[in-house]
C-alpha cells in the first residue's frame, strides 16, 4: 500500500529529504492507545480528539483529522468528525442527499477504490475537495486520505491534513500506514454498534431496542406495565388504495406518517406497531398522569396536523382512540423467528374504541380510566357504549379539539 498516489513531484521530493521516520516506540504506544480499553471507553469524538492530540504530541503537522464513519440510517449515509488544534470537535450528520456534495471528491474515490490517497491544494484526477465544509478555508496543502475498509459493510475514511509548506514527510506518511489498522478496527467496532442502534431504533422503537440490547429475547419473557395506549387509523384508506396507484398509495401513507410518528415520539410515545394504515404506540405510565397528558397532547397534534395536510390533491382524516391500562410487553413468535408486542385485554380495548370513534365519526374518544387518570376537565361523555367481545360497556369521552 502507498500513500504517493497524487502527491506533487515537489512535495515527495520535500517528503523524502525530510524526517525519515517517527520513534517507534511512540508509534507502538499509539497504537496500543486504539486497540486499549481506554479508546475503546471514548465515543466517536473523544476518539478523534485523543488520536489528533497524540498525533501532535509526537510533533506531527496535524492541523486538520477527520472521521467519515459510514452507516445504515434511513436519513444519514454517516456522520463526520473533525478535530483541529484548539477547537472543540464539531460533528456534521450527512444526509442521503449530501452524496451529491462529495461526489468526485478525493473522499468518495477512496472509498470507491479502497486505496488511499495523498492529494495536494491544485488538480487533481481524483477532484477537488476545498469546498467540503469541514477543509474549507483552513490553508490546507496536503490530505491523507484513507478508507477504513472492513470486512463487509460499509466503508469508513480518516484523513489526516496539514498546512505545512511540502506536506507530511515519508517518516509521517509511514506512521500513519502503521496505525491505520488499529484506527480502522477501533472505527468498525463504532460503526457496527451504530449501524445496531440506528436499526433497531428505526424497525421497533428505543425502548424495544433497549431491552433487545440488555438481552430479553427469549421467547415467552414478558413484563407488566401500565401505559398510556393510542390507537390512530386513517379513515376511508381502504377506499383510497382500491382506487389510487400503488405509488400514489405509498407516498400518501409515508406523507401521513410524517405527521403522525413526531407527534407521538416527541411527547416520549413508541410507536409499536404499523398496522397497515393504523398506528399503535404507548406511553409507559410510571407517572400516569404524565402518560396520558403526553398521549393526549399527541393525539390532538396529530389531528392539527391531519387537519391542513394534502398530499396530491387528496385529503384525509383520521380517528384517534386514547386508553390507559395495564399491558404485557415482550416476546412472541417461533424459534428464532419472534417479535416485541402488547398484549392483553386493555390493548383490545382501545381497538373497540378506534371502531366506535370510527362509527360515531368522533375525531378522537378516550376511555373512562383515560379521562380519571389525564384530570382532563373538557372531556365530553357520549354515554355508555358497547365494544365488541366484552361483557360490560364502558363510558366513553369526547374531546373538543
Amino acid at each position: 500500500m502507498t500513500l504517493l498516489h497524487d502527491m506533487p513531484k515537489t512535495a515527495v521530493i520535500n517528503s523524502r529529504a525530510g524526517n525519515s521516520g517517527v520513534n517507534t516506540a511512540a508509534t507502538l504506544s499509539l497504537i496500543e492507545w486504539l486497540t486499549g480499553d481506554e479508546c475503546h471507553a471514548l465515543d466517536e469524538a473523544g476518539l478523534v480528539a485523543g488520536l489528533g492530540r497524540r498525533l501532535r504530541a509526537l510533533d506531527l503537522p496535524i492541523d486538520r483529522l477527520t472521521l467519515h464513519l459510514t452507516t445504515l440510517h434511513p436519513e444519514f449515509i454517516g456522520r463526520t468528525f473533525a478535530w483541529a488544534p484548539g477547537e472543540p470537535v464539531e460533528i456534521h450528520d450527512r444526509e442521503h442527499g449530501s452524496r451529491l456534495a462529495l461526489a468526485n471528491t478525493p473522499l468518495m474515490k477512496a472509498q470507491e477504490m479502497r486505496e488511499p490517497l495523498v492529494v495536494g491544494p491544485g488538480e487533481s484526477p481524483h477532484g477537488r475537495w476545498q469546498h467540503i465544509d469541514i477543509f474549507s478555508g483552513r490553508g490546507l496543502v496536503q490530505l491523507i486520505v484513507a478508507p477504513l475498509c472492513n470486512a463487509d459493510g460499509p466503508i469508513s475514511c480518516a484523513v489526516f491534513a496539514t498546512r505545512r509548506p511540502g506536506g507530511f514527510t515519508s517518516g509521517e506518511h509511514d506512521l500513519f500506514e502503521r496505525i491505520l489498522p488499529a484506527l480502522r478496527n477501533t472505527c468498525e467496532l463504532r460503526v457496527l454498534r451504530q449501524c445496531e442502534l440506528s436499526l433497531l431504533d428505526t424497525y421497533i422503537g428505543p425502548m424495544t431496542a433497549s431491552r433487545i440490547l440488555a438481552g430479553h429475547i427469549r421467547r415467552g419473557e414478558i413484563e407488566s406495565m401500565e401505559a398510556a395506549l393510542l390507537l390512530c387509523d386513517l379513515r376511508g384508506f381502504t377506499e383510497l388504495s382500491n382506487r389510487l396507484p400503488g405509488g400514489t398509495v405509498l407516498g400518501l401513507l409515508n406523507a401521513y406518517f410524517d405527521k403522525v410518528i413526531p407527534a407521538i415520539t416527541h411527547k416520549g410515545g413508541e410507536v409499536l406497531k404499523f398496522m397497515g394504515d393504523a398506528v399503535l404506540a404507548f406511553f409507559p405510565g410510571a407517572d400516569a398522569t404524565g402518560a396520558c397528558d403526553a398521549a393526549l397532547t399527541a393525539a390532538k397534534t396529530i389531528l392539527d396536523e391531519i387537519s391542513s395536510f394534502e398530499y396530491e390533491g387528496i385529503r384525509v382524516k383520521v380517528g384517534i382512540a386514547l386508553h390507559y391500562g395495564e399491558v404485557s410487553y415482550g416476546n412472541v413468535g417461533s424459534g428464532n423467528r419472534l417479535d416485541f408486542t402488547l398484549i392483553g385485554p386493555d390493548v383490545n380495548i382501545v381497538s373497540r374504541i378506534q371502531s366506535v370513534c370510527s362509527g360515531s365519526g368522533e375525531a378522537l374518544l378516550i376511555s373512562s380510566p383515560f379521562q380519571q387518570k389525564a384530570d382532563i376537565t373538557d372531556a365530553i361523555s357520549i354515554g355508555r357504549q358497547p365494544l365488541k367481545g366484552f361483557a360490560n360497556a364502558m363510558e366513553l369521552f369526547a374531546i373538543a379539539c
